[in-house]
């Protein structure tokens, strides 16, 4: 199978060339606009509160939901970071070898009521991939491009004071994950083989009382999951790197020049390589580059902060007195906390359960204790990266409304130029940590897509490989074509995600602090 899928790979560059010589992928981009352009619309529809100030609807349940659960649990987004910590160093992994608190379930046996006796489905597996590598690899699918060029976009429009409310909002979707996560680890299925499928549309159709309802979300939520997977997951992602190596190796007088299937082809082998071994490949290959890459960035920009200690008090100035400014770049203060929420809510995807996906895969017999772990995920997302961006993008005066016009390429570029001004080689660091992010958020987004595909289609062999080639295949013509309104309709279909899971962790947040207080004593105990 793994010849096929590199025989088709191979295959498609010719038609690739001939579509972009014929102008095809702008045909097919424009048609595709026209037939998905409502769903777009819809879902990134913006409410004008007047004074400039306009807000995406989808915010409202993603930040509602999460000061929801914030509230719910007590701030535990606050009072369980220490013991999230202590979880992945492994200080309580004991507890995970100790049946003496905990029943094994066999698959599909269920309490009257309809839920899952246990987290354990089959006696002996656990799970698949170790607290750690379950938070990489789902780090590994939010960390990127967003924190880089949406950073820039969100300062540039909103100015210094939307850092506050990035900030803010990562906090509060901590609680978000928390939930979620726990409810992909107590609801999911494991093999014979201990192969793990789970994700909200487990907990969709296995927690929920109404089971019509649930049905429906799991459904929806599949195949949003699916078409997110190979758009937002990918073509962007390969899309955006090529477009950084391009212009890193000398723009349209780069030997890349017109040749992005070929950086396409190169990406789609490697990630094939990796998503053919499934979430124990993929979690092997992220806890080694997510470490890496949020290391090098990190260190980059306290390099740029400390060279410029001088400025770190006026720049915190400038995020406090921005956060509550009457006046600000677009629309006021409340303009600049929508942009702070909106850069947080679409970086870390609290609330949008794909992260919950690849926690269930985690060896472990209660599932508070993911929930836990899944907590530093908002934490080094937003809280930590993005605002390490934003400190550098302020300290060297690149926040400005001239930029608040800028792309997603564009603002990439904005963003090296800043760290170039103290480092005149990162650049150079920068493209290739843009083309690790890009790789790792395109693999994990493999594993998130496979699930939807094998919750709709079934579990077979046949199944996962059709899924992997055409997900192989999307890598290719995203770095090859310019198919913005397909990319567009996957982001659409990312944040449709939203909906089924918020309504389904909402009324399952009782038994996610069940959940909590059983992993609590047992740590106690």
């Amino acid at each position: 199978m793994n010849k096929k899928l590199l025989t088709l790979l191979f295959a498609i560059v010719p038609m690739l060339t001939f579509a972009q010589e014929k102008g095809l992928d702008q045909k097919i981009d424009e048609a595709f606009g026209k037939a998905t352009g409502w769903f777009v619309n819809f879902i990134f529809y913006q409410i004008d509160f007047g004074g400039g100030v306009k807000v995406f609807w989808v915010l409202f349940p993603l930040i509602l939901g999460a000061l929801y659960f914030t509230i719910y649990f007590k701030f535990i987004n606050v009072r369980g970071i220490v013991t999230s910590i202590n979880i992945v160093r492994g200080k309580y992994d004991d507890l995970d070898h100790d049946d003496s608190n905990v029943d094994l379930a066999v698959a599909g046996d269920s309490t009257p009521g309809g839920d899952a006796i246990e987290t354990i489905a089959v006696e002996n597996h656990e799970g698949e991939v170790s607290h750690f590598q379950a938070l990489t690899a789902a780090l590994s699918a939010t960390v990127g491009l967003g924190n880089i060029a949406g950073v820039a976009i969100a300062v540039s429009i909103g100015g210094a004071g939307a850092t506050f409310w990035m900030i803010v909002a990562g906090f509060l979707g901590m609680a978000s994950k928390f939930v979620e996560c726990t409810l992909g680890v107590k609801y999911r299925d494991i093999e014979k083989d201990g192969t793990v499928y789970g994700g909200p549309m487990y907990y969709l159709t296995k927690g929920l009382k109404n089971k019509t309802l649930g049905k429906v979300l799991a459904t929806l939520f599949a195949i949003f999951v699916i078409g997110g997977s190979f758009g937002g997951g990918n073509m962007f992602q390969v899309n955006q790197a090529f477009q950084l190596v391009e212009n890193i190796t000398g723009g349209e007088a780069s030997f890349l020049h017109g040749k992005g299937w070929l950086f396409g082809l190169v990406m789609a082998v490697l990630v094939g390589i990796v998503i053919i071994g499934g979430i124990k490949k993929i979690a092997k290959v992220t806890d080694k580059i997510v470490p890496f890459m949020v290391a090098i960035y990190v260190l980059a920009s306290l390099f740029v902060i400390l060279a410029n200690f001088s400025m770190i008090g006026d720049a915190f100035g400038q995020i406090i007195s921005g956060a509550f400014s009457p006046e600000g770049v677009a629309g006021g203060a409340i303009g600049v906390l929508v942009q702070g929420f909106r850069r947080a809510a679409f970086s870390n995807e609290a609330g949008v359960g794909s992260a919950s996906i690849a926690h269930s895969a985690v060896k472990t017999k209660y599932a508070a204790s993911e929930g836990m772990v899944a907590l530093l995920e908002p934490f080094i997302d937003t809280v930590v990266v993005c605002t390490m961006t934003a400190l550098v993008l302020i300290i060297t005066g690149n926040v400005t409304s001239a930029n608040a016009g800028l792309n997603d390429a564009q603002a990439i570029l904005l963003t090296s130029g800043a760290f170039e001004s103290a480092i005149s080689w990162f650049p150079y660091v920068l493209t290739i940590a843009v083309v690790l992010f890009a790789f790792s958020t395109m693999i994990s987004w493999s594993y998130y897509g496979f699930q939807g595909w094998a919750f709709l289609f079934g579990r077979s062999k046949k199944m996962e490989y059709i899924y992997k080639v055409i997900f192989c295949l999307f890598v290719i013509i995203g770095a090859a074509a310019s198919l913005g309104s397909v990319i567009g309709f996957s982001d659409a279909m990312i944040f449709a995600m939203m909906v089924p899971n918020m309504i389904g962790i909402v009324m399952l947040a009782p038994k996610v602090k069940d959940e909590l207080k059983k992993y609590m004593k047992a740590i106690k105990g």
